[in-house]
């Protein structure tokens, strides 16, 4: 990082009077400043800096305003500068203003930045108050997300995706997404075999993980009216036959799948989607249902196929519930004894498929 004499002698040429070129050249080395590790630790003992670079976000010259954009997502990587950002500069409302300008050239870093800013649960609650009390709304923000080329200039807002898992850390916006009357989370759903961003795809799946925490919806997730099985298990889907008897439990999602059928090849994504799965299992309806729709054989090809050993045991976790008897009164999970040994019994299973 440079010199602080340095860093401060760049003040007066990051202010609006300054040449055009001036601006450009200081922001470039601010931007390099911003990168480095500990950066954030210069910034919030110098906060006439973030200042500056908050202003030059509104620079009349694209190339100075996307520089300012940059050096904020670099710094919003750290939680203590998202922190001040958030509380000293409230910079969350012309964010999202940003974010849902069809015509904005910096929608991709805005969203990005507010992907940054609500990692932390604190963070997330206040974006998300601002988003609730403001002239966007949370509806806005995933009809923005849905529609294809909203933004005019090409921008492709993955990072909602990110942002809405993180805004789902928080009960209400999981409640938000799985409205009855909204529809939202049945828009969502496709993303989770969304191929042309890890980022979109990703941060839905986190999503929808986050929403099967809530309990009460089970029953009409699992239902006709949602259906969020098959977009769960599809990404967890190889090109593997099964037998008539396994097959026709299966959703029709998951029936012949084609011998050029690819699995999530993201290990954390993966990860969620089995999580997700594993917190299906949480109530009886749950439970049952997955073992109606033949779960466990998508499963059981996952576990020969995964090379993960966190991962293997993931899968085993689910499994586990699925082949496991339990008491008819009991709908909670954590009251059903899991018998000991179920994964000598999977690998036993596999190894008697493969001789």
């Amino acid at each position: 990082m440079g010199d602080q004499q340095q860093l401060e002698e760049l003040l007066p040429f990051l202010s609006p009077t300054a040449r055009p070129d001036v601006r450009a050249t200081a922001l470039q080395y601010l931007l390099g400043v911003t990168g480095s590790k500990n950066s954030s630790d210069f910034f919030l003992k110098n906060r006439i800096f973030i200042e500056k670079i908050l202003a030059l976000t509104e620079d009349s010259q694209t190339v100075i305003a996307k520089d300012a954009y940059l050096c904020l997502i670099n710094l919003s990587a750290e939680e203590k500068f998202c922190k001040v950002l958030l509380e000293d500069y409230d910079p969350v409302p012309k964010f999202f203003k940003t974010v849902t300008d069809p015509e904005s050239e910096f929608a991709d870093s805005a969203s990005a930045i507010l992907s940054n800013v609500t990692r932390s649960e604190s963070g997330a609650e206040r974006v998300l108050d601002s988003l609730v009390k403001g002239d966007i709304g949370l509806a806005k923000l995933v009809e923005v997300f849905c529609q294809d080329g909203y933004n005019k200039k090409g921008k492709q807002l993955h990072y909602i995706g990110p942002m809405l898992s993180n805004l789902t850390q928080l009960r209400f916006a999981r409640q938000f997404i799985l409205d009855r009357d909204r529809c939202v989370v049945q828009r969502l759903l496709p993303y989770t075999q969304y191929q042309g961003s890890l980022k979109r795809r990703g941060g839905i799946v986190g999503a929808l993980k986050n929403c099967c925490f809530e309990t009460a919806y089970h029953e009409w997730l699992l239902s006709d009216d949602v259906d969020i099985v098959p977009f769960l298990l599809l990404p967890l889907a190889g090109p593997e036959e099964f037998a008539e008897d396994e097959m026709v439990g299966l959703p029709e999602e998951l029936q012949y799948l084609g011998e050029d059928k690819q699995r999530e090849e993201d290990p954390d994504i993966r990860k969620m989607l089995l999580e997700a799965l594993l917190q299906l299992c949480t109530t009886k309806h749950g439970r049952k249902t997955l073992r109606d729709k033949h779960v466990y054989y998508i499963l059981r090809e996952l576990h020969k196929w995964e090379a993960e050993p966190a991962l293997k045991e993931a899968v085993e976790n689910v499994v586990q519930i699925l082949i496991s008897d339990e008491p008819e009164d009991v709908d909670n999970l954590k009251e059903v004894q899991i018998p000991e040994g179920v994964e000598k019994q999977l690998e036993q299973q596999e190894g008697k498929e493969q001789q």
